[in-house]
C-alpha cells in the first residue's frame, strides 16, 4: 500500500467526517469498519497535533505599565 500525502487540516477534517458518517451508519463488515477506525485514529491525532501547532503561534499583544505593546502567549484565559 502506498503512503498517504499528508493532507491539510480542513481536508483532513473532511475525511474524518466522512468516516464517523460511515461508522454511525454501522454497515460496514468488522475489518473495513477496524480499518476506518484506525485512519480516524490517526487523522485525530494529526488534527490535534496542527492544532496545538497553531495555538502555540497564537500571541495576545498588551501593554506594559508604560503603555508599549508586549507580546504574551496565548493561554485561552484573559490577562
Amino acid at each position: 500500500m502506498a503512503a498517504r500525502k499528508k493532507l491539510d487540516f480542513e481536508a483532513s477534517m473532511t475525511r474524518l467526517e466522512e468516516i464517523v458518517s460511515q461508522l454511525e451508519q454501522g454497515d460496514a463488515p468488522l475489518e473495513q469498519a477496524m480499518t476506518l477506525f484506525e485512519e480516524g485514529a490517526k487523522l485525530l491525532r494529526e488534527c490535534t497535533r496542527q492544532l496545538d501547532q497553531a495555538e502555540q503561534k497564537v500571541t495576545l499583544l498588551t501593554a506594559d505599565e508604560d503603555g508599549r505593546p508586549v507580546e504574551q502567549p496565548f493561554t485561552g484565559e484573559e490577562p
